[in-house]
């Protein structure tokens, strides 16, 4: 009859971790990884739950509470037509984050799709796509982005197609450079010389070695697509009221500067939310890149 196992045996034996479940070590593993992680949990929670947080209507107004400052009532007092900050700041945060992830998600698709297609076809299809790309990349972004929302209409979903489309060509370019140095791989040529389809190589052998970098570059990404729809909500090109916005709301208190918590307060959760959003990417990359693996453990 065998004894126990011994622990170090033990431990040899249990199943190994998913990659999943060592990048997400790897992110808490570091600081920057648990505050971005941290505050973008909370502020995701204090937007789903801004219709019980609120204390009051995002878009009633008072006619008795103009400009109030912080107080008991109004925690971080009033606009100037007596709507609540609190509870406008709470519900700007499910529009600006809704914002961040669409503009992000279509980007990435659309982007990887046409770096997938780029740099695995290659001659004119590739001349032809990355020519496009460039002269995306010629405008700085936030003139792009005025441009395209000036041609479709100043809306919310135009901003976040707006925002995607200038996000769009930095992933197609990464995607490509990505494709066109493993296209040469042994294990694509050999399972090009199986007979495999070229679907099939590419998202089968090709993407999960690209997916990394792309994850990494829109968890960065997020942070100027947020700072972008501010942007667009400050000149009013993006979310149109009553809806509450941050950048509408900090472009709307900027006109009384003696009230300034109408300002403040919105402003401090864009600072907030777009320095966590940078701790969160740094934290992505470091968890990707292999040279620093083994430091994170």
């Amino acid at each position: 009859m065998t004894g126990p196992m011994p622990p170090a045996a033990a431990a040899t034996q249990r199943a190994p971790r998913s990659p999943g479940a060592i990048i997400l070590r790897r992110i808490l593993g570091s600081w920057q990884g648990r505050f971005g992680t941290i505050v973008l949990a909370v502020i995701v929670a204090l937007g789903l739950l801004a219709p019980w947080l609120s204390p009051y209507s995002p878009v009633d107004i008072d006619p008795d509470a103009f400009s109030m400052p912080p107080s008991a009532a109004h925690w971080f007092g009033t606009d100037e037509i007596g709507r609540d900050v609190l509870s406008r700041v709470l519900h700007g945060a499910t529009v600006s984050l809704q914002v961040v992830i669409f503009a992000i998600g279509l980007a990435l698709i659309a982007g990887s799709l046409l770096g997938l297609v780029s740099g695995w076809l290659g001659g004119r299809w590739d001349a032809l796509i990355m020519r496009v790309m460039d002269a995306f990349l010629a405008f700085p972004l936030l003139v792009l982005a005025l441009s395209i929302v000036a041609v479709l209409g100043p809306d919310l979903v135009n901003a976040m197609l707006a925002i995607a489309i200038t996000k769009m060509p930095g992933f197609a370019r990464l995607v490509r450079a990505e494709v066109l140095t493993l296209r040469e791989a042994d294990y694509v040529v050999a399972a090009q010389a199986s007979g495999a389809r070229p679907f099939r190589i590419l998202f089968r052998h090709i993407w999960p070695n690209v997916s990394g970098n792309v994850i990494v570059y829109g968890s960065l990404s997020a942070s100027q697509a947020l700072i972008t729809e501010s942007a667009l909500s400050f000149l009013g090109l993006g979310v149109q009221p009553p809806t509450p916005s941050w950048g509408y709301m900090v472009a709307t208190g900027i006109q009384f500067y003696q009230s300034w918590w109408m300002s403040f307060f919105p402003g401090l959760a864009i600072f907030l939310t777009v320095l966590a959003l940078n701790f969160l990417g740094d934290a992505v990359r470091d968890a990707f890149d292999a040279r620093l693996g083994d430091s994170h453990g």
